[in-house]
């Protein structure tokens, strides 16, 4: 994802963690934030120490990554949003954390429902 997609600094997440909602499901954390002067979507990934090592964390961060760019024609442009990963993440395929994260989006309804397309 190119770095005008992600929300990277500390005051940004923070924004979107005090003044966004939450959604939950048992993998994901998602909150969201409705920006005013935005032209495309911007995601932030947290993937804590408690899922495993560095190796681990960037190898979930890559499989979110790969689900997100996937998935962003079907994600609404106007949002910021977080997505966190719960420490049962570490153990699962490309199509379960796909399949986790497309839930966990809808709830968030950051993805529309053409986003329900199989491969």
């Amino acid at each position: 994802m190119k770095k005008a997609y992600r929300v990277k600094k500390e005051k940004e997440f923070q924004k979107v963690f005090q003044e966004g909602t939450s959604f939950a499901n048992r993998k994901f954390v998602v909150y969201r934030l409705e920006p005013s002067d935005q032209t495309h979507f911007r995601v932030g990934l947290s993937v804590g120490k408690k899922v495993g090592n560095a190796v681990t964390r960037n190898y979930v961060k890559r499989l979110i990554r790969a689900v997100l760019h996937e998935l962003s024609s079907d994600i609404d442009p106007r949002l910021d949003f977080i997505v966190i990963a719960r420490p049962s993440i570490k153990n699962l395929s490309y199509e379960e954390v796909r399949s986790n994260l497309i839930h966990v989006l809808k709830l968030a309804k950051i993805l529309n429902e053409e986003g329900n397309r199989t491969k």
